[in-house]
């Protein structure tokens, strides 16, 4: 199946998969890891508008990067247009694109006005985009969910304002900010909102094996797709996607493979963030990549005792090679 390389304004992607923005996830060493595996693009974790204006030190650690990770999105999140101009303004030279989370289900962003709350308001996502887009001369884009809950699916209105308003491409995750992650994303509902808009429409939502991947691009007509929870302790999903896209068998990792990634991983979190995050951060990371592996239970409850980052290691080294063995 060969698929057309998908631009976002002026930017051209290296092939249609996407590493999706996490919250707490795609920090600079995940996506880095991410990268390596073939993601065309990859995004920094949600950044408070707010927080970049009022602590812009702090805040500004999220927006780290190097040369490997090109080309980056960084993703703002807020409710208040002049807020997020200014902060658009900020992260100019910071990325290669922009990034308006407006889909975001957690309560705490939620509470705030931002995220998935402001498609309940489209005249302020209206006001939104126009304040951003009159600022950020690069590619813009947003993130959207179907809508508010099963009686407000507005996704489509959503879709149109942004193309009015100057938006390059935008992603939809199709489920209502009221399902959360249970159920099942109706893909459908990207088909509809593919057909609707002359922007390039990204589908997110159940992409758990290359398979998903290859459905969604062929069922939707999306442009591209994004890889949120699949990936996670799995960046193999991207390659074994690529692998099908070009007709070509897929492979699975042993745990000799596995080993060596997570062991990357660790490092680059390491040098990154220094012993005591790292020992903090890496345990949900360590449990992804050992989901499945006989003993994983175990490994995960002696993860959770582990106090110093050098057990952590040893323990990773010896339950993946028990594994091998």
């Amino acid at each position: 199946m060969h698929t057309q390389l998908p631009y976002i304004n002026s930017l051209k992607l290296a092939n249609p998969v996407i590493l999706a923005p996490m919250a707490g996830i795609t920090s600079l060493p995940y996506r880095r890891i991410m990268k390596s595996f073939g993601a065309s693009l990859v995004f920094s974790e949600m950044i408070s508008a707010n927080g970049l204006i009022r602590d812009g030190q702090r805040t500004r650690l999220l927006l780290t990067t190097h040369k490997e990770e090109f080309p980056l999105g960084i993703q703002l999140f807020g409710d208040d247009p002049t807020v997020l101009e200014k902060a658009a303004k900020m992260v100019t030279e910071d990325g290669a694109l922009l990034d308006i989370n407006m889909g975001c289900p957690v309560k705490k962003v939620v509470r705030s006005g931002a995220g998935s709350a402001l498609l309940q308001e489209p005249r302020r996502v209206s006001q939104i985009l126009k304040a951003v887009r009159k600022v950020y001369p690069g590619p813009l884009t947003i993130k959207i969910r179907s809508g508010w809950d099963d009686q407000s699916l507005n996704f489509l209105e959503i879709g149109r304002i942004a193309e009015a308003e100057g938006v390059d491409a935008i992603t939809l995750h199709p489920r209502p900010r009221s399902q959360g992650f249970s159920g099942k994303a109706n893909w459908e509902q990207i088909t509809e909102l593919k057909a609707a808009l002359n922007i390039p429409v990204f589908g997110s939502g159940d992409i758990f094996t290359a398979e998903d991947g290859i459905r969604m691009l062929q069922q939707t007509g999306c442009d591209a797709i994004m890889i949120g929870r699949g990936g996670y302790g799995n960046p193999w999903l991207i390659t074994q996607i690529l692998d099908l896209l070009e007709g070509k068998a897929v492979s699975y990792p042993n745990s000799i493979e596995k080993c060596r990634v997570t062991l990357q991983h660790l490092q680059l979190h390491r040098e990154q963030f220094g012993d005591k995050k790292t020992l903090l951060e890496m345990r949900k990371h360590l449990c992804w990549y050992a989901r499945g592996l006989d003993g994983a239970s175990h490994f995960r409850s002696a993860l959770q005792k582990t106090e110093q980052l050098e057990q952590v290691l040893a323990l990773t080294k010896y339950f993946f090679q028990a594994e091998a063995a």
